[in-house]
């Protein structure tokens, strides 16, 4: 496989992500502005999402965009996802789709804080969206974002808190 092909796979990205090392994983805490615990140790913040007395590893909404138009514009998606990642605050790494025939679009926008992702079926005008984001990140603004950028105001949305109870009681406070 070339160079290319191997980017592609994400090997050889200066991330740092390839050489992190799980095998000690420790909880602890720090002090300051990243307060809160700290996987592997160092200063390494868990990004783990605080709201209510609950700690979760991020907001995972299930948004079906309901009576939408351009569901079949991969640019229009690309668009929608740019816009997405402004309003939530978040932080676009790649963007990848792919236009099916004889319609309907796939996508994934991969993001520092997770993804939002869709496929759609036009022709029922349905779309099926994933936003997915931890951090301080607000995947909420991502609603009013898909409803003007498809124009419905029908969009269904399903919160799930992603890995809720997973950080220990003693280091939420």
């Amino acid at each position: 496989m070339g160079d290319a092909g191997l980017f592609q796979l994400g090997i050889g990205l200066e991330t740092g992500a390839q050489a992190e090392d799980h095998r000690n994983r420790k909880v602890a805490t720090v002090s300051g502005p990243a307060a809160g615990p700290v996987l592997g140790g160092g200063d390494r913040a868990d990004h783990f999402v605080r709201r209510d007395g609950r700690v979760f590893a991020g907001t995972h909404l299930i948004i079906e965009v309901v009576n939408g138009s351009g569901l079949d514009d991969a640019a229009r998606i690309e668009q929608a996802f740019r816009d997405c990642v402004d309003r939530c605050g978040a932080t676009l790494l790649h963007i990848h789709t792919h236009k099916f025939s004889p319609q309907g679009v796939s996508g994934v926008a991969v993001l520092a804080e997770s993804h939002i992702s869709v496929h759609t079926w036009p022709e029922v005008g349905y779309g099926a969206f994933d936003v997915f984001m931890c951090g301080d990140a607000n995947p909420w603004a991502a609603v009013d974002v898909l409803k003007q950028a498809f124009g419905t105001q029908d969009v269904r949305v399903t919160e799930l808190l992603r890995g809720e109870g997973l950080v220990p009681a003693a280091c939420a406070a």
